[in-house]
């Protein structure tokens, strides 16, 4: 495989097949693109199927950018049945208890909707000491991890069966979706467990930018490298600035560049995508200095 840094970047947006980790879609990746430059912005469980955009060349450095973008799921559930993973992967039990009605289901998942505490399931990848949650769990290690604040935007069930339920959801970074269907499943006092999950959008990509390995593999290598995204359509929702040549060159140097100088207002904190007559090469942030309020770069991406 080449390690040389590779000569093309971009977001190549992947439907991850089930069975499959994060982690082994890179791999595939690596080998089918043949560079090391493979990196991807968010996990998805190997249960779980769906969006998940796979950073290529320089395109990595945007990573921890990424990461926090908003999602969508469409997930199914079971009731009256529990696990140790809250999903039917895990060692499945009955509850025995009464199966509530549909209307006790839909006001249920509408009640998730809002901000929330949320603590991190064992099955996931979040890091404690440097190593994830999924592997303390493989040990039989329980480890306490703090809850962590999120935002459901949206929440709706919809029958299948007596027992079975289809959920949508728009969500915040970090939340879990076994963990919102676990929460519904004690709510209702019947216990629920995930039997299917599938990411629908990751920030600005969805499924109609997405393509399955299937797809990929059969196509050349030419024809893969043709798939990349620019990189600046993940910043879409950030808004654009244009900096002339001479702006550009200190912007490149590390400097600040004051507001007043090229008539630009925006709050302090504000993230900015910046471009110069070559296009786009950084993500800028709107900071306050001595001299008032300037851009600063924050990232740069183009050489």
């Amino acid at each position: 495989m080449n390690k040389t840094p590779a000569p093309f970047s971009g977001i190549l947006v992947l439907d991850k097949p089930s069975g499959f980790t994060s982690h082994d879609a890179v791999g595939k990746l690596r080998r089918l693109l043949g560079t090391r430059q493979i990196g991807h912005t968010g996990t998805l469980d190997p249960l779980a199927t769906g969006v998940l955009p796979m950073l290529c060349g320089r395109a990595v450095k945007a990573s921890e950018y990424l990461s926090a973008h908003d999602k969508a799921y469409e997930a199914t559930f079971i009731l009256g049945k529990t696990s140790e993973t809250g999903d039917t992967d895990g060692e499945v039990t009955d509850t025995g208890a009464t199966l509530p009605s549909e209307d006790e289901v839909l006001s249920a998942a509408a009640k998730m909707v809002g901000k929330r505490l949320q603590k991190p399931p064992m099955t996931s990848a979040v890091k404690v000491d440097g190593k994830k949650l999924v592997d303390y769990q493989r040990e039989g290690v329980t480890v306490d991890v703090p809850a962590r604040p999120i935002e459901i935007y949206s929440c709706t069930a919809k029958k299948i069966s007596d027992c079975e339920y289809s959920l949508s959801l728009e969500v915040s970074k970090g939340t879990y979706v076994r963990t919102v269907i676990t929460d519904i499943g004690e709510m209702l006092g019947s216990g629920a467990v995930m039997s299917s999950l599938r990411r629908t959008k990751s920030g600005a990509f969805d499924l109609s930018h997405a393509y399955t390995l299937d797809q990929i593999e059969a196509m050349s290598v030419e024809e893969r490298i043709a798939l990349l995204l620019p990189l600046e359509d993940a910043f879409s929702d950030v808004t654009k600035v244009t900096l002339a040549p001479f702006f550009a060159k200190l912007c490149r140097d590390g400097c600040e560049i004051y507001l007043k100088k090229i008539g630009k207002k925006f709050a302090v904190g504000t993230r900015v995508r910046l471009y110069d007559e070559t296009g786009f090469f950084a993500l800028g942030e709107v900071r306050t200095y001595a001299g008032g309020d300037a851009i600063k770069m924050i990232k740069l991406f183009s050489l």
